[in-house]
């Protein structure tokens, strides 16, 4: 593991949250029925969340000497508010997943500040799943 390793790394981490940021918006547009204005608000309650994360990790990749990448993670389509919680589900959970592996990386390096900040986007990503689930829990097919 190396610094370069790392910013690219942290690259994919913020084109994903570019991603989650579409992906939250264009699904609280997209949200139907009878529970419209619940979905709609969730969603875009996550949207700050993103927001925060995306601006953590672009700063610290300017502070390791990279460049911010501008590409968003592509957002799966989703056609139905049960399709829609499952994609941010699948989202948040690689989200948990890659943070717990970089903070690791960073660890590695010596980057302490940057492994606790990843360990709390972890604490904040696994609460999005938590959530996600528990709506899905009971929702129907």
């Amino acid at each position: 593991m190396n610094k370069q390793t790392l910013i690219d790394h942290l690259n994919e981490d913020l084109a994903g949250e570019f991603g989650a940021i579409i992906q939250y918006l264009t699904y609280a547009a997209k949200a139907t029925g009878p529970y419209r204005p619940q979905l709609t608000q969730f969603f875009l309650v996550e949207v700050a969340d993103e927001q925060l994360h995306a601006q953590f990790l672009a700063n610290k990749i300017v502070a390791l000497g990279g460049e911010p990448t501008t590409t968003p993670r592509p957002v799966p389509a989703a056609h139905s508010n049960r399709e829609m919680l499952e994609a941010i589900l699948s989202a948040e959970r690689r989200a948990t997943a890659d943070y717990t592996q970089r903070a690791t990386e960073a660890e590695e390096l010596g980057e302490k500040g940057l492994q606790v900040q990843l360990e709390d986007m972890v604490r904040d990503e696994s609460g999005h799943s938590e959530e996600t689930e528990r709506i899905l829990r009971d929702w129907p097919l």
